[in-house]
C-alpha cells in the first residue's frame, strides 16, 4: 500500500469513527446500535493503519489477493447488520401487534360503557 494510500485509509477511518462517536453524542444513533458501528470504525482504523495484519488475514483464510479478503469483511459486516436489523424488526413487529391487541380491547371496553350509561362503576376501595 503506498503512503497515499494508507493516509487516505486513516484518514477515511477516523473520519467514519468520528461520524459514528458524533450521532451517539447527539442522539441520532441509539448506543443498543452503535456497537456494531463502532467495531467496524475501529477495525477500519485497524487494518487501515495496520496493513501487514491484512495480509497475514489474507494467507490465513486463504485468499488470494487483499481486496478479497476486504470484500469478504464487507459482506460479513453487510450481513451481520441484516441479521440484527431484522431481529430488532421482529421484536418491534411483535410489540406493535400487542399495543394493538390492548388498544382494541381498552377501545371495546370504552364502547361498552358508553352505550350501557346505567352500567355501575367499580366499587371504590376503602383504605
Amino acid at each position: 500500500m503506498t503512503p497515499t494510500q494508507r493516509v487516505f485509509a486513516v484518514t477515511a477511518s477516523l473520519v467514519t469513527f468520528g461520524v459514528i462517536l458524533e450521532l451517539v453524542r447527539r442522539r441520532k444513533l441509539k448506543e443498543e446500535y452503535s456497537f456494531l458501528w463502532i467495531v467496524t470504525g475501529v477495525a477500519m482504523l485497524l487494518l487501515a493503519s495496520w496493513y501487514g495484519l491484512v495480509e497475514r488475514v489474507t494467507a490465513l483464510i486463504g485468499a488470494v489477493t487483499v481486496t478479497t479478503t476486504l470484500f469478504l469483511f464487507g459482506l460479513l459486516f453487510l450481513l451481520l447488520i441484516s441479521v440484527h436489523f431484522s431481529t430488532v424488526l421482529s421484536r418491534l413487529t411483535q410489540q406493535v401487534r400487542q399495543l394493538t391487541q390492548e388498544l382494541a380491547i381498552l377501545s371495546a371496553e370504552r364502547d361498552e360503557a358508553v352505550r350501557s350509561p346505567t352500567a355501575q362503576a367499580p366499587p371504590l376501595q376503602r383504605d
